[in-house]
């Protein structure tokens, strides 16, 4: 089951927010945004404060790009506090400056698809355009990190397509040529490109 080209499935949650309160945050309120709602398996594990913490150091770039980030997992939003104030060389992740929702009866992780055992989420990532429909989606492993790199370049072609209406070719990146999407336009691309 893919959701790329659907509307992204509508939630409310209690999150924690950027300055450590807890709020009822709900999916459809970030409409005419961007969003990066990424999906990670537990709290207090391993691989998945790599990723949380990366996607931090990038805020600031996502959100001159009019996007936001929401992370989630099946944990309570208590538990997302906790791990918020354990210090990173402690095991926790610090202060990060996104929501982390709580999942905790699975019901977000199980509409979009990535339930894994009924336990825990895959490592989803979904990419939401600012009318609510998926337009990009990834699900790695357990074991396996993102690459918060190639989610910032599939934003940066989402908002290049959006905008221009053209299309971006394999390996794309801001500030590159793009393609129109007619056979010409296809030609004249791979005759400068290949």
């Amino acid at each position: 089951m893919t959701l790329v080209t659907k509307e992204a499935p509508d939630f409310t949650a209690q999150a924690v927010m950027s300055d450590g309160t807890f709020e009822e945050i709900k999916l459809s309120d970030y409409r005419g945004k961007y969003v990066i709602l990424f999906f990670y398996p537990l709290d207090f594990t391993f691989v998945c404060p790599s990723e949380i913490i990366a996607f931090d150091r990038e805020i600031d770039k996502i959100r001159e790009k009019d996007a936001e980030v929401i992370g989630v997992s099946v944990d309570s939003h208590y538990t997302h506090f906790a791990w918020r104030g354990t210090p990173r060389d402690k095991g926790g992740i610090g202060e990060i400056n996104y929501p982390l929702v709580a999942d905790l009866n699975k019901k977000i992780t199980s509409d979009y698809g990535i339930l894994f055992n009924d336990s825990v989420a895959l490592r989803g990532l979904f990419l939401i355009d600012k009318e609510g429909i998926v337009r990009h989606e990834v699900i790695n492993d357990l074991s396996l990190g993102r690459s918060v790199d190639e989610a910032m370049r599939m934003l940066d072609a989402l908002i290049f397509t959006d905008t221009h209406g053209e299309v971006c070719p394999a390996n794309w990146r801001k500030g590159e040529k793009a393609m129109t999407p007619t056979a010409e336009g296809v030609a004249e691309y791979l005759a400068g490109h290949v």
